[in-house]
């Protein structure tokens, strides 16, 4: 069976859990290096990327998480684990986990008050996902790797490159499951790939 862990240090764990399970697969809380080592996959959710930052520095999970995405092994961030995935953020001279191409402006679809759910096209997805926006992010530019899934107003929300994936929304907030089944598929294959090797 197919692990799919959810870094559970802050943020929208259990919606996510909730989603993933919806999609007949195993969901795993991941809270420390152990945890991860369970897992196939990894959700980074939606949350405060900055307090989610100092609590995987204080659990010392930093360098694990390099490793896993090093490994092959599948990410997702939505939100504030798309921050957490980036190599670059408008602003900032350092990464988090750094390890997709792309650069991440935080907040650029405004305050709390103006989240939103509009409906999006997004490749070999949906062409009508219901994508909820709450303090969003988005994607600046990407490199040549990073193939662009979803754009909302001109702005990019979505993108995959190889085993990483990532989203400015937050898909676990609806009862449409399509894109946790699509990041389901991308663990599969992965598996069956190293299996094969």
């Amino acid at each position: 069976m197919v692990k799919i862990g959810v870094l559970a240090l802050q943020g929208a764990v259990s919606e996510h859990v909730r989603s993933i399970e919806a999609c007949g697969t195993e969901a795993v809380i991941v809270k420390s290096t152990s945890d991860l080592a369970l897992v196939d996959g990894l959700i980074l959710p939606g949350g405060e990327s900055t307090a989610m930052r100092k609590l995987i520095d204080r659990y010392k999970m930093l360098t694990p998480l390099v490793e896993f995405a090093a490994a092959g092994k599948p990410m997702f961030g939505t939100c504030a684990g798309l921050i957490l995935l980036a190599r670059n953020l408008v602003g900032y001279d350092f990464a988090h986990i750094g390890v997709l191409k792309a650069t991440v402006e935080r907040n650029s679809f405004g305050r709390q008050v103006d989240s939103f759910e509009t409906s999006l096209d997004i490749k070999d997805i949906a062409t009508d996902f219901p994508a909820v926006f709450i303090r969003a992010p988005h994607i600046v530019e990407v490199e040549k790797e990073v193939e662009i899934l979803a754009t909302h107003e001109g702005r990019i929300v979505m993108v995959r490159q190889g085993h990483l994936l990532g989203c400015s929304f937050h898909p676990e907030l609806t009862d449409d499951h399509r894109i946790i089944a699509y990041f389901t598929k991308m663990v599969k294959e992965s598996l069956a790939k190293q299996v094969n090797v």
